[in-house]
């Protein structure tokens, strides 16, 4: 127990989010940044790097199953993804519950997030590395999507705010680097934080999707752990009609998938991309900006 011990994170200028430590369960500088892992009454298990939120036990099945299973089930036929980040593994075991998924690659930068997970994360990521489908590559993001030539369906990027190493995996070159591995019909997903809090994020992923993709959007989901109103999940395609597919086709494919979640609905899939106003607004600005 370490009574009276906090954990600030002051990732909003103005806003300084407070969690109680009650044991330290993991800290090292890894040589990419500064890990910490540690319990909180409320949340569980706490993932820091650099003072910021990762993800939480107690909410990651929110992020993990929209990240995962709308893009997949938007469409309908994916064989082979990619995840960049995500080294928890956590969105990993959601993508590899879609049994028509035969190749899972996954890229992250650190491969000391992925290590101390193995540990500490089993609770929503056991079985991901023993699955033959599933293939880790402990790289750069932004140079492996320049060098490979392997060919993905959905790309999902699964990254930190856009500082430090996650601030290339914003860039229109890395955007241009993931459509080009893009299968025809494909589709990338990208975290793009708190738009009541981070508007330029969105407005400038926006815009540099509209340079690149057909159609650029975004949809949205209610995660405790991410202060500050909805998080917005980037969307970027040349096939506009998968951000639109009806809710009984979803309704189907979820049913003939045969797994549980605990957030995720085929429902709140269409209803992820009827946006508030004022992140409607953030998205237009974005693509009127092209």
């Amino acid at each position: 127990m370490n009574d009276g011990l906090t954990f600030n994170e002051v990732l909003y200028p103005g806003v300084q989010v407070s969690y109680r430590c009650d044991q330290i369960l993991y800290q090292e500088k890894t040589e990419h940044q500064d890990l910490v892992l540690f319990t909180n009454p409320v949340f569980g298990k706490v993932l820091m790097l650099d003072g910021v939120t990762q993800v939480t036990t107690a909410d990651e099945f929110i992020y993990h199953e929209m990240m995962s299973h709308v893009p997949l089930f938007a469409h309908g036929a994916a064989r082979n993804v990619l995840i960049v980040g995500g080294g928890d593994c956590g969105l990993a075991e959601e993508v590899l519950k879609h049994k028509t998924v035969e190749t899972l690659a996954q890229v992250e930068i650190d491969g000391s997030v992925v290590e101390f997970s193995k540990e500490h994360f089993a609770d929503f990521n056991a079985g991901v590395l023993e699955d033959n489908r599933f293939e880790l590559i402990i790289a750069d993001g932004m140079k492996f999507m320049a060098e490979t030539d392997r060919r993905f369906d959905v790309v999902i990027v699964d990254s930190t705010d856009p500082h430090g190493p996650g601030a290339v995996l914003f860039s229109e070159e890395f955007y241009r680097n993931v459509h080009r591995c893009l299968t025809p019909g494909g589709v990338l997903v990208t975290q793009n934080g708190v738009p009541f809090l981070q508007r330029g994020e969105l407005v400038t992923s926006l815009e540099r999707f509209s340079r690149i993709y057909k159609d650029s959007a975004a949809y949205v989901a209610a995660i405790p752990t991410y202060f500050g109103g909805h998080m917005a999940l980037g969307w970027a395609s040349d096939n506009a009609d998968l951000r639109k597919v009806p809710v009984d086709v979803l309704k189907e494919r979820f049913e003939k998938a045969d797994f549980q979640t605990r957030y995720y609905t085929s429902d709140v899939h269409a209803a992820a991309f009827a946006l508030p106003r004022f992140i409607l607004d953030a998205v237009e600005e974005g693509r009127s900006r092209a």
